[in-house]
């Protein structure tokens, strides 16, 4: 596999972004794109939307919110969504872009990142799990909450 790099969410990747596909049976535990690209605009100041690219092709994407302020610790250091292209995933690339989320964390001076999602057999809640998130909850709306410490 061609290296991998984390690039902004912009007008010139944005179409492939939305292109990602996923897996029969995955929909059910991801919104769309779409969905975060339209959260990303509206919340420019708190969205950390980002693509990993592989050679010239868009693999996967992953969006972020990084928020001091929030009153609500769900959403202070939070991936949010991760869609890995159904042709590109148990390559490393879901981790890739877990780990810029943990570093960028760090940099901006959090000691944890939280991660929600909805738990089922084609979820990834192994996944999370195998990257260092322990169960620490559950939303209003079923949704699993995981959380991973950082080291300085």
């Amino acid at each position: 596999m061609t290296s991998l790099r984390l690039a902004p969410l912009t007008a010139d990747n944005i179409v492939a972004a939305n292109a990602l596909s996923l897996k029969p049976g995955q929909e059910a535990f991801v919104a769309p794109v779409s969905h975060s690209i339209a959260e990303a605009y509206v919340n420019q100041d708190t969205m950390w939307p980002r693509v990993v690219v592989s050679g010239d092709d868009v693999v996967a994407f992953i969006m972020a919110t990084f928020n001091h302020e929030s009153d609500d610790p769900l959403y202070r250091a939070t991936i949010l969504r991760l869609n890995v292209d159904a042709d590109h995933q148990r390559q490393g690339i879901g981790a890739f872009a877990v780990d810029a989320v943990l570093t960028e964390a760090l940099e901006r001076g959090f000691n944890a990142v939280v991660a929600v999602w909805e738990e089922g057999e084609l979820g990834p809640g192994r996944f999370f799990q195998a990257m260092g998130f322990k169960i620490v909850g559950e939303t209003p709306y079923g949704e699993v909450i995981g959380e991973r410490a950082l080291k300085a």
